[in-house]
């Protein structure tokens, strides 16, 4: 049986991320393990996760609550990935934030649909 949030672009779009950021970890020095190599993988792994969880729940407002916390893990890892930048573990900034961004926005119009209803 197919859950609601697997239909939904924006799981989808943050779902394909996920494997891209361990992608990218992977190249980070050893000693970056237990730092923000982790944290920028929970924070990947958070954004669909609570928008399945979200999905998941009685109402639109437990349904909120959880995406909010999903644009919130998103906003962490662009915080992430601009550091990893400037300490020279990551080049090319922009095909990231393109992806961000695209998956902010989409949060925020699920987040605004969701509110109007």
């Amino acid at each position: 049986m197919e859950r609601k949030h697997t239909k939904l672009q924006v799981w989808q779009r943050s779902m394909a991320l996920v494997p891209e950021i361990y992608q990218l970890t992977n190249a980070f020095p050893a000693h970056e393990q237990f730092g923000l190599f982790s944290q920028m993988r929970r924070a990947a792994v958070s954004i669909p996760s609570n928008i399945a969880e979200g999905a998941a729940r009685e109402s639109d407002r437990e349904y909120l609550r959880f995406l909010y916390i999903a644009r919130g893990s998103l906003a962490e890892l662009e915080t992430q990935l601009l550091i990893a930048s400037s300490l020279g573990y990551l080049n090319d900034t922009a095909s990231w934030r393109e992806k961000t961004d695209a998956i902010f926005a989409q949060l925020s119009g699920l987040i605004r649909k969701l509110k109007q209803s």
